[in-house]
């Protein structure tokens, strides 16, 4: 499916720095990733009720762990996968590709409901191992525009607020008969036909043009030479990057995975309608942040500033957990600031941070690469979390293990984010490469 050539491609070419043109990427974007959750989330919303005896000397752990835990392993496996194919693949295959990565995954939730549990898990992991592309292959539409920040704030707002309403959608689809086994395959016939259509609008866009390739440098397909020396020249912010990215992906995926559960034990289990509308002030806040750092034309300071912009967010998760264990605020504002934190240190990895990171240092690259080794580990770490919790603190409710885990999270990330932005500042100081435009550009 590749149509940059199409009547549609050749009328919004000339639009590609204006309002018409981003409106119409972010709802192309936006829809085609909260379409694929539909896809991916909708089984967390089901309680899976029972414990799974696993076979020799593994532990014995909860039903729904282990069918979280066998997607996030496809899903994590695919983020390995991925940093190959996505730095890789020719744009012209996008669209096709995104395709049958959808179809795999509906598939897979066919053959999950017709499988007596548990053994039904395994097509979890069917499921996630073509899943884990989407995200580049979206992302690699976008990248490397003057709007880039804009575009990628609209795509990430997709998922902040897919998983909440993906789930509110399952709930009612069990709440009208769906059996649990049956509703994540309904749930992905309910996005089926919305996903062809946004597919059809992302596949339509025309590629960055020469003022795009100027402004944030022209990004080409990385060969494995490529991003190991890319990888090296940067290792110190790179790795602490990618090191903390485990922990924010961990605590992310918890939080998400286990919203149902946390939200109950604060009080709100008979109101599923908040799954939906906390997410929404989060992804209004995020969409804010992000959209305002498209107005810094130097890509240095944008770099700089968006880390300032991460540390801030994680400082706020251990901060707004302090205030809510202390009676200051109330559960609803503690989980809606606890969110924003965190989507504000997560999202920019997925869209902002290393498409400013390429252009401030000017290397002709991919942002793909760095997402999809980041997101490797940081789904891998997931995976870890997961069991940790089950074995090691299986007396701790939800609502405990997660307060504990903000902490962590929020303690850790905030230092590691300020050595990767010593890290950058240091590396990028003098520096003046070509996409950075001069005063007043």
């Amino acid at each position: 499916m590749h149509f940059q050539n199409s009547r549609l491609a050749r009328w919004l070419e000339p639009r590609a720095n204006s309002f018409i043109f981003s409106a119409y990427a972010i709802i192309a974007a936006f829809s085609t990733y909260l379409s694929m959750y539909g896809f991916r989330k909708p089984f967390t919303a089901g309680a899976f009720e029972g414990m799974v005896d696993l076979p020799g000397p593994l532990p014995e752990l909860s039903y729904k762990s282990v069918l979280i835990i066998s997607q996030v392993i496809g899903y994590c496996a695919s983020k390995f996968i991925g940093i190959k194919i996505i730095s890789e693949l020719d744009p012209k295959w996008r669209g096709q590709a995104i395709l049958v990565c959808i179809a795999v995954a509906w598939g897979a939730l066919a053959l999950f409901a017709l499988t007596p549990a548990p053994y039904n898990a395994i097509w979890l992991f069917v499921n996630g191992l073509p899943l884990g592309m989407i995200w580049g292959l979206v992302f690699g539409f976008l990248e490397g525009r003057r709007v880039t920040e804009a575009l990628g704030a609209g795509l990430s707002a997709s998922y902040i607020v897919a998983s909440g309403f993906v789930k509110t959608i399952a709930r009612l689809l069990m709440d009208a008969g769906v059996s649990e086994q049956w509703m994540p395959f309904a749930t992905g016939a309910v996005f089926a036909a919305p996903m062809l259509f946004f597919v059809f609008l992302l596949a339509n866009m025309p590629p960055p043009n020469a003022e795009d390739e100027r402004l944030r440098t022209k990004r080409l397909p990385m060969d494995g030479p490529a991003r190991k020396a890319f990888f090296m020249k940067y290792f110190t912010g790179l790795t602490a990057l990618t090191g903390l990215y485990v922990l924010l992906t961990a605590f992310r995926g918890f939080r998400d995975d286990f919203a149902v559960e946390i939200w109950t034990e604060l009080g709100y289990g008979g109101k599923p309608s908040i799954l939906t509308t906390a997410e929404l002030w989060v992804a209004f806040g995020v969409m804010v942040g992000l959209g305002l750092m498209m107005t810094i034309k130097d890509n240095r300071k944008a770099l700089l500033l968006v880390h300032v912009l991460m540390m801030g967010g994680t400082a706020m998760v251990g901060v707004t957990t302090a205030l809510f264990q202390a009676g200051v605020i109330g559960p609803e504002p503690w989980m809606i600031l606890v969110g924003l934190g965190l989507y504000l240190a997560y999202v920019p990895y997925g869209c902002v941070l290393f498409d400013r990171l390429i252009a401030a240092v000017g290397s002709v690259a991919t942002a793909g690469f760095m997402i999809y080794v980041t997101d490797a580990f940081g789904y891998l770490g997931n995976v870890v979390l997961l069991v940790w919790k089950d074995l090691g603190f299986a007396q701790l409710s939800w609502l405990e293990f997660f307060t504990g885990f903000a902490y962590l999270t929020s303690v850790v990330c905030t230092v590691l984010f300020g050595v990767s932005m010593v890290s950058f500042a240091l590396r990028t100081r003098g520096l003046t490469p070509a996409a950075t435009p001069p005063p007043g550009a």
